[in-house]
């Protein structure tokens, strides 16, 4: 499959970090692929980020969140998911790029949800509009993790549960 550059973009259009992933997946609406996570190893809420551990990463040109399961280098295990709340992804042939609008949603494998950047999303200057935005798709996301921890269907959800 082919190698694609992910880059994530600050309010202002301005690229705060980039990395290449391998494509799992491509559809008219949504890019899903396979990324190392290539920094030292972190303590991150509860969980250890290591260095090697395998992001399978969904990207939507339709909606305001991309979704990254984390699984160990190791074993492989669900570590959870991270979500980034943002504009909708510009899904290019070799690149996807999205403006993150810090506000992010950590779900834990048992179904626990933690909302983060709160702060950091309300500093920003952002429309009100854009703000409301951001708030519906950080709910959106809630809704959907919890419809399925509870058994419920999870439209929203797509396809990174199985992941």
């Amino acid at each position: 499959m082919d190698q694609v550059t992910v880059k994530k973009l600050n309010p202002a259009g301005q690229e705060t970090w980039r990395y290449t992933g391998r494509v799992l997946e491509r559809h008219t609406d949504r890019l899903v692929l396979e990324a190392n996570f290539n920094r030292d190893d972190l303590p991150f809420h509860e969980i250890i980020l290591r260095c090697g551990d395998r992001f399978v990463e969904t990207f939507y040109a339709d909606r305001w969140y991309n979704v990254f399961a984390i699984h160990d280098r190791d074993d492989d295990r669900l570590k959870g998911w991270y979500c980034n709340i943002g504009r909708p992804a510009e899904i290019g042939d070799d690149v996807v790029s999205y403006i993150d609008l810090a506000l992010d949603l950590l779900v834990y494998p048992d179904g626990r949800q933690l909302v983060l950047d709160e702060e950091e999303f309300s500093a920003l200057v952002l429309s009100p509009e854009l703000q409301q935005q951001a708030r519906l798709a950080l709910e959106e996301l809630q809704a959907s993790f919890t419809a399925r921890f509870a058994g419920g269907s999870d439209t929203a959800a797509g396809s990174y549960f199985d992941r």
